[in-house]
């Protein structure tokens, strides 16, 4: 690959980080593990290291915290004004856009 002239935080993640990646993300409550796989499914073969660093700071959440981030009963800046970060945001809107829908 070929990363010249691209920031550290816009470089993919490799194939052993998105592993462990996807193991860190596991959570106890089903509905986080549901919008957490189709993350996954829409975005691992494109997922920067920035963004996995602000899916990380999501992951410190407690499932019940990332629940109402996902659902919109609570914002970041609710839970905690130091979790309002560009990758965090950027990441919490990837975690919320609606599934794709074929015709």
């Amino acid at each position: 690959m070929n990363t010249a002239g691209m920031e550290t935080g816009d470089v993919l993640i490799d194939e052993r980080v998105l592993s462990k990646l996807k193991w860190r993300c596991r959570r106890g409550l089903l509905e986080n593990d549901i919008f957490i796989e189709r993350f996954f499914k829409r975005f691992e073969s494109t997922l920067t290291v920035k963004q996995a660093q602000g899916l990380n700071v999501l992951m410190d959440l407690s499932d019940s915290d990332l629940l109402d981030l996902h659902l919109g009963r609570k914002t970041l800046a609710q839970l905690d004004a130091s979790l309002v970060q560009d990758e965090v945001c950027e990441v919490l809107s990837m975690l919320k856009k609606p599934p794709e829908r074929s015709l």
